[in-house]
């Protein structure tokens, strides 16, 4: 059975992208990204709403770039190999290899995706995990808390949603990104 992660890079304010919808700010370094890919090694499927599956179109192509650092053809190869969901009313089609397009998230499909999974899911963008998070889907969250404060924009996570999380593992990064690692208990706060 495959467990659903969702996993961000946020200020420490908790935001994605600040007001202006940047999040250049959040870029990880050579360090940060190798242990994004190894994280990211377990997952055999991506859920992505459009405009996260947009912003991730780029690894599509980016084994292709010249002298690119060995983290970025690294990643670009575990996307190549990964399927992909997206959930867009406004896309009329992909761009991308072994990705599917989806009008409307359906929780029970999902469900029966993780059960029937011998490999984890990603689920990217906060909207969406916002509904998979509320559905109980996701059992794992992961944050990389970037050291900079932005002040408002895109929230890394729902607003008037609670749940009880367990903290299995933290990382702490030379250029001050702290990883944090939470299983969702399920449990009412």
């Amino acid at each position: 059975m495959g467990r659903l992660i969702y996993s961000a890079i946020s200020s420490l304010d908790g935001y994605l992208a600040d007001e202006e919808g940047h999040f250049d700010w959040s870029a990880p370094d050579a360090e940060v990204h190798a242990f994004v890919n190894e994280l990211s090694r377990p997952i055999g499927t991506y859920l992505f709403g459009r405009r996260m599956y947009e912003i991730m179109t780029f690894w599509e192509t980016a084994d292709e770039l010249p002298d690119e650092p060995r983290e970025i053809a690294d990643f670009a190869a575990l996307w190549l190999a990964a399927d992909k969901v997206v959930y867009s009313t406004s896309l009329d089609a992909v761009s991308t290899a072994r990705t599917t397009l989806e009008r409307s998230f359906d929780p029970e499909a999902v469900r029966r995706w993780k059960a029937e999974s011998d490999r984890d899911l990603s689920v990217g963008g906060p909207h969406l995990a916002a509904e998979a998070i509320a559905a109980g889907l996701v059992d794992e969250v992961q944050l990389f808390l970037s050291p900079v404060i932005v002040g408002g924009g895109l929230r890394a996570l729902p607003a008037n949603l609670r749940r009880r999380l367990e903290l299995v593992d933290e990382r702490r990064f030379d250029a001050g990104v702290v990883h944090l690692r939470y299983t969702v208990t399920g449990e009412p706060v």
